[in-house]
């Protein structure tokens, strides 16, 4: 969703709500200067949504995400 500052300003509760659903998108004077998420949804979990229908049946966000954590673990 795109939103005027103004727009965001005086309905900020409302926009924090629909953030359960989607990004917003904040302009000022015609252009985007501020993307705000919901911090609860992963990177992953977004890309793999866009790309459904797209990706193999056996494809697993979990598993992807967990493969790539563990790339950057640290051995104790």
């Amino acid at each position: 969703m795109i939103v005027t500052a103004t727009e965001f300003k005086t309905n900020f509760g409302k926009y924090l709500d629909m953030l359960l659903g989607e990004d917003i998108f904040v302009t000022r004077n015609g252009k985007v200067v501020a993307k705000v998420v919901n911090p609860n949804v992963s990177a992953v979990d977004t890309i793999s949504g866009m790309l459904a229908g797209k990706l193999p049946d056996e494809y697993d966000a979990r598993a992807m995400r967990e493969e790539r954590l563990n790339r950057y673990a640290f051995d104790d």
